[in-house]
């Protein structure tokens, strides 16, 4: 959280301690930032009942994740635990599937739609897990097609109702934006794992796979103006796809500022 007081009091002194007689344009400049900075978090409230709060690095309490969803049963407190072990990773991470849950429960709730949140509660937080090792050897199978064949051992060892299995792979087959979702608990994650791939989220994430290591960002770039028109048209429940028409647009409006920003392509 930004401290506006301690900020201030720092903009009215020099690095020797002497008051600055720039100060009060500096103080005013941080403030006017500030203020933006606000302004903007409150245009976005428009869709807070959708939009998932701040994954925050930290270790979350016994009963809760670190956004505050319910661990309401031994089994998810032991597969969140598990998430977060096993699946770090900037783009597709225990924070995604995080934000998957979040933003797949909020439609269902948008749209009146009925899921059982067990199964997407498991589903979001196994549905990339062929992203890690040791399921990461097959490189030909659809991620989401071997997130069903192994997210089975891993549930069954947390104690999750092996009842519900079905649906949770169903869930995790159908999870990407160009895959087929038909049962209420694969439509939310679907929509879910769609949208978070657009906004400043999304661009976040594809920039983040880019490395230090590659000459540009340019691979990440066009695969984000490619998603801009392909996962819109992808959304299937109603709240998705007025929150994946905002994202696309703030998508579209970061790929636009760095086209101006890039004299021409330094990027």
């Amino acid at each position: 959280m930004l401290n506006l007081r301690s900020l201030l009091k720092a903009s009215f002194q020099s690095t020797s301690g002497v008051i600055d007689v720039r100060a009060p344009v500096i103080a005013f400049r941080m403030t006017l930032t500030l203020a933006l900075l606000v302004a903007g978090t409150a245009a976005a409230g428009r869709c807070a009942d959708l939009t998932p709060s701040p994954v925050i690095a930290g270790t979350p309490d016994a009963t809760t994740t670190v956004s505050g969803i319910a661990l309401d049963a031994p089994w998810k407190a032991k597969l969140y635990a598990f998430a977060r072990a096993h699946f770090k990773h900037p783009a597709w991470g225990w924070q995604h599937s995080e934000r998957n849950y979040r933003l797949a429960t909020g439609f269902a709730k948008a749209d009146g739609l009925a899921i059982d949140t067990d199964v997407v509660f498991a589903a979001a937080m196994l549905h990339d897990m062929a992203a890690f090792a040791p399921w990461d050897t097959d490189k030909k199978t659809e991620h989401g097609d071997i997130a069903a064949e192994s997210s089975a051992a891993v549930l069954r060892d947390v104690g999750f109702p092996m009842v519900k299995l079905a649906h949770v792979q169903a869930a995790e087959r159908g999870h990407m934006f160009y895959s087929v979702a038909t049962e209420p608990e694969a439509i939310v994650l679907h929509d879910a794992d769609s949208v978070d791939f657009l906004g400043y989220m999304g661009a976040t994430r594809m920039i983040a796979l880019t490395g230090e290591s590659a000459g540009d960002v340019e691979a990440a770039l066009a695969s984000l103006r490619s998603f801009v028109t392909a996962i819109p048209p992808k959304l299937i429940t109603k709240s998705a796809q007025r929150l994946g028409a905002e994202r696309a647009a703030e998508t579209k409006l970061l790929l636009d500022r760095l086209d101006a920003e890039s004299y021409g392509g330094l990027r």
